[in-house]
């Protein structure tokens, strides 16, 4: 079975970083997603697709694999570029230059 393993990103509706310190191992999709014909639900009976398993590192979650024979691909973390110093107070300060005025 094929699985991923990547450390998930923060997501855009918090602001802190709380479930990004751990690696995630993930199995790949084994078959397609079906809508119910009663709810319209989509569903399948691939039941790997609900198991996420947690470790605290890369090398714990890749030994994992290799121990139970999984084929797997590890996805390097996004690199965050740091963003400038600028704070939000800047922007009402009174002796910033505008443009326009003369």
């Amino acid at each position: 079975m094929q699985v991923r393993i990547y450390r998930p990103a923060k997501t855009a509706m918090q602001s802190g970083k709380g479930n990004t310190k751990a690696w995630v191992l993930e199995y790949e999709p084994a078959a397609r997603k079906d809508a119910d014909p009663l709810m319209g639900w989509l569903g399948s009976d691939d039941t790997t697709q609900q198991v996420r398993i947690k470790f605290d590192s890369q090398e714990e979650a890749v030994a994992y694999a290799k121990r139970k024979g999984l084929d797997f691909q590890v996805f390097a973390e996004a690199v965050k570029k740091p963003v400038g110093g600028k704070n939000y107070s800047d922007n009402f300060r009174f002796d910033k230059l505008e443009f326009g005025r003369f």
